[in-house]
């Protein structure tokens, strides 16, 4: 598995991750949205721990800096 985050986009994902949790915490989000921006949450942070995000591929997007320049010569 390649990585395909850079670490900007990783920390803007922990950002908003916890953001979401602490909403959740916090009794702002709730019901059927609490529960879907929570699992979000939750791939938000398992992809910026692996610095991999699947849905990228098919896009063919690439957040790295070092990544994203060997690529963009070819």
């Amino acid at each position: 598995m390649k990585k395909n985050m850079g670490t900007a986009d990783r920390v803007i994902r922990v950002v908003v991750a916890l953001l979401i949790g602490f909403l959740m915490l916090n009794g702002t989000l709730s019901g059927i949205l609490g529960i879907v921006l929570g699992i979000l949450a939750i791939v938000f942070l398992l992809t910026s721990a692996v610095a991999f995000c699947p849905l990228y591929l098919p896009l063919g997007l690439n957040t790295g800096a070092k990544n994203a320049a060997s690529t963009a010569k070819k």
